[in-house]
């Protein structure tokens, strides 16, 4: 912890005085450009691996980038959706995996999550991506993992198109909607592209389209 706030204090002493302009302007108002969905993992960090500054992005982070499918009633990552795309108006939303993502790996090796509950209750948001997986036939565990973690985003994928929202801003052409897998150890980031159904290096494909003609194309 007192590392942490040592961290705040030199932020406090060296970052504010010479970035006063742009807090002013944010302390007041905030007009992210997209809404990132990413997992909670200490290693993904959106702002460093986009280069954005504060007040660019509008981000939901949990355990496996995770948005479930809308339904009646409250939830946290409704609401923040809902938020993003309604009231901020971002035009752009991108759903981010990453490698060695665990919980992605509890999934893909069948870990007893018997002492968490919560977690395994969590991790049914999955259970699409899973099937698709265990359907398939893989040369390592390395090899289903990484199918699992691509396979994971395109479900999530599917998730936040059922939210109002969100379908109505993607009809209207207001929204664009992006499937990312993050390499921790590369730092290199493959999009999803709709029109192949498979993932190709950002670096060679960076405007792909994830977002279908009609958003009930991504099952």
């Amino acid at each position: 912890m007192q590392d942490i706030i040592e961290g705040v204090l030199k932020f406090q002493r060296d970052v504010v005085p010479g970035r006063a302009e742009l807090f002013q302007r944010l302390a007041t108002t905030q007009h992210p450009g997209a809404l990132f969905v990413t997992c909670s993992d200490a290693r993904v960090i959106p702002e460093l691996m986009t280069q954005r500054e504060p007040g660019d992005l509008f981000v939901i982070r949990n355990a496996g980038n995770m948005v479930p499918a809308f339904a009646p009633g409250p939830g946290g990552e409704s609401a923040t959706v809902e938020y993003a795309v309604a009231v901020l108006g971002v035009t752009d939303i991108v759903i981010c995996g990453h490698s060695d993502c665990g919980a992605m790996t509890a999934i893909s090796t069948g870990k007893c999550l018997d002492d968490v509950p919560a977690v395994a209750e969590w991790l049914r948001n999955a259970d699409a991506a899973k099937t698709v997986n265990a359907a398939g036939t893989y040369s390592s565990p390395g090899e289903k993992l990484g199918s699992l973690i691509r396979e994971n985003v395109i479900s999530q994928l599917a998730n936040i198109a059922t939210h109002p929202s969100v379908a109505l801003a993607v009809k209207q052409g207001r929204l664009k909607l992006h499937g990312w897998v993050y390499d921790i150890e590369t730092g290199g980031v493959e999009t999803f592209d709709h029109t192949t159904r498979g993932f190709a290096p950002l670096s060679d494909n960076a405007y792909a389209p994830a977002t279908p003609t009609r958003l009930g194309q991504f099952v």
